[in-house]
């Protein structure tokens, strides 16, 4: 059941993924100049006021160093990348355990 659920949430986010990456292909298309939407962006789009309160949470239960270099770079990533590697790792972990080849099972 695992597996299913991370296979379907891992298809979702390569979908998503695409469809982000077709949405700044167009605005590049449009503005004639190479324009990405970023994982901030998005955030801010969708939780506006909690967007905030990311940066006290973080520094404040997890390490303060870990808030300027790696969740500000995240942040600034476009949203197409970031989707399609969440969705590529999650379908790699729910794939089907590989059957061993050459191992006689029987004595």
């Amino acid at each position: 059941m695992v597996r299913f659920l991370l296979r379907l949430i891992g298809y979702l986010s390569v979908a998503a993924g695409f469809v982000a990456l077709v949405i700044d292909g167009a605005r590049s298309i449009a503005n004639a100049g190479l324009r990405f939407t970023s994982l901030g962006e998005v955030l801010i789009a969708v939780i506006q006021e909690r967007y905030q309160l990311i940066q006290p949470a973080v520094e404040r239960n997890i390490h303060p160093l870990l808030w300027d270099p790696v969740v500000v770079t995240v942040l600034h990533a476009p949203v197409a990348a970031v989707a399609l590697l969440l969705g590529f790792a999650l379908l790699w972990l729910g794939r089907r355990p590989q059957e061993v080849i050459g191992i006689v099972t029987r004595r």
